[in-house]
């Protein structure tokens, strides 16, 4: 069975850091990956729209949905992918589906994303996840420039142009494939006023400013996990 979703109205919000500091948080079997010798963490708030298995109705509640993801970027045997921190949604169904599924790291949140103006973006979310980490972000974004796609060797390309992602189950690594079309990205400029989602999971980012990427919409369609170990 296949997931069929579109991701809406993304920020990509990277900042540097070292992989020693990451290493701790990543299970052995995965290489951390670095672009141009470091280690980065993306905080990346969206929406979730049209989500259903393939040949089945929506389910309600589970359709539309705010999510938050706290990611960095790992190897496998050659092949890149992604290895989630965490990952926050509006939609308890939704929490628990991917938890029981998937056994991703899914906790529930109190969330919204509002558009002020035609190309800003207002979002903020708080966890409410029952036993989990306090964990809050409030942000706006929005697009500078025209969509483009990335090119092979950039750091656009390197950070989203990611066809799988890992997780584990009973301590054994999985890995998740996804299809899309390559990333319409644009520039972007992001006011985050406040942000401890990465600190939940135990990571400090540094002072800096992100660096932004926006896209206002990609289809994507997400397998079953797979054990590779």
């Amino acid at each position: 069975m296949h997931l069929n979703m579109t991701w809406a109205d993304v920020a990509f919000l990277h900042w540097k850091v070292s992989a020693d500091v990451l290493r701790p948080l990543v299970p052995a079997g995965l290489e951390i990956d670095s672009f141009n010798g470091s280690a980065w963490v993306g905080v990346i708030p969206f929406e979730m729209r049209d989500v259903a298995p393939t040949g089945m109705p929506p389910v309600p509640t589970a359709t539309e949905f705010p999510e938050l993801n706290v990611r960095t970027y790992v190897r496998h045997d050659g092949r890149a992918g992604v290895w989630f921190f965490s990952l926050d949604a509006a939609s308890w169904l939704a929490v628990m589906g991917a938890r029981g599924a998937a056994n991703l790291p899914y906790f529930h949140a109190r969330m919204s994303c509002s558009r002020p103006g035609p190309d800003d973006v207002a979002y903020e979310s708080e966890r409410t996840h029952p036993g989990a980490a306090p964990a809050r972000f409030r942000a706006w974004y929005r697009p500078t420039g025209d969509a483009f796609l990335s090119t092979d060797g950039s750091f656009e390309h390197w950070c989203t142009e990611r066809y799988c992602l890992f997780t584990t189950a009973e301590g054994r690594l999985q890995r998740l494939d996804i299809e899309h079309a390559r990333w319409p990205l644009q520039p972007a400029v992001a006011d985050v006023v406040e942000n401890t989602m990465e600190a939940a999971s135990g990571i400090a980012l540094p002072p800096e400013p992100p660096h932004v990427l926006f896209a206002r919409r990609l289809e994507v369609v997400a397998k079953w996990p797979v054990l590779v170990e």
